[in-house]
């Protein structure tokens, strides 16, 4: 029977496998027009884009939202780059991004305009995970949600440790000024719709562990390290530079999510 630590490998690296081909197959469905290129307008004025760029420009846009004072977002709205993070609050690689990974990319990226962050919840450990995830919504209705994200994620929090009474105490170390709202929040219809709106978002894309993330429409599966999302991220906004399929937004064509030798996993139900 294999180790504990193998078997967890194998399950995340089938949820990398997993995710790449669920993206694939969306990106698929997302049709071809049966050209190679793209005519922009006069010769010169703009460069081909390939069938291929234009439909993962197509897949950024129903995953980014770029909405101005988005609270689960951090970044300008018109970045040229939209990393989009689908997370778990048990999840302990979710964690190990949030604590080493995600700092070094705000401050490499998102302080010089190059990159925004979207944050979306997709809960896949029951219920202590999906009161969490409205806890975090409830949070950044008061403007807090970052700051609330972090104390959740600053050690690895599990079952009794996400009870209602524990979560109004992270909130309030998070700095979130009304508690009495943040529980009528965090136990409203809003939240649970808020939450069901981001799942769902992760499941057409064909997101099945996490932590998974899409870069402009790019997937990249589990906590990797800081230089396989600069890669991905430098890609992205070079492609977006050249002009994407709408000119703003675009990655230069992907064969699957980055997941070099030495990269870590993600969780999937069932392993944590």
């Amino acid at each position: 029977m294999p180790a504990p630590s193998t078997t967890r490998r194998l399950a995340a690296t089938g949820a990398v496998i997993a995710f790449v081909v669920a993206v694939f197959l969306t990106v698929l469905a997302l049709g071809d027009d049966g050209g190679g290129v793209r005519d922009h307008g006069p010769a010169g004025d703009r460069p081909e884009v390939s069938a291929e760029q234009r439909r993962y420009d197509e897949l950024t846009g129903r995953s980014a939202r770029r909405t101005e004072g988005d609270p689960m977002a951090v970044g300008r709205a018109d970045a040229p780059v939209v990393l989009v993070e689908y997370a778990d609050y048990q999840c302990s690689y979710c964690g190990e991004f949030a604590r080493t990974t995600r700092p070094e990319l705000v401050e490499r990226y998102v302080e010089r305009g190059l990159l925004r962050i979207e944050f979306r919840n997709f809960p896949i450990f029951g219920a202590d995970s999906e009161r969490a995830a409205r806890a975090s919504w409830a949070a950044g209705r008061q403007g807090r949600f970052w700051e609330f994200h972090d104390e959740l994620f600053a050690h690895p929090r599990k079952g009794d440790a996400l009870a209602e009474d524990r979560l109004v105490e992270l909130a309030r170390r998070g700095g979130v000024p009304d508690l009495d709202r943040f529980r009528r929040d965090l136990n409203g219809e809003a939240a649970g719709a808020a939450l069901e709106r981001d799942r769902e978002q992760g499941y057409r894309l064909g997101v099945q562990s996490t932590p998974s993330f899409l870069v402009n429409g790019r997937p990249v599966a589990g906590a990797q390290p800081v230089s396989v999302f600069a890669e991905v991220i430098d890609d992205a906004a070079a492609a977006a530079r050249h002009g994407g399929a709408d000119g703003t937004e675009g990655a230069d064509g992907a064969d699957g999510a980055r997941r070099p030798d030495g990269g870590t996993g993600g969780d999937e139900p069932g392993g944590r």
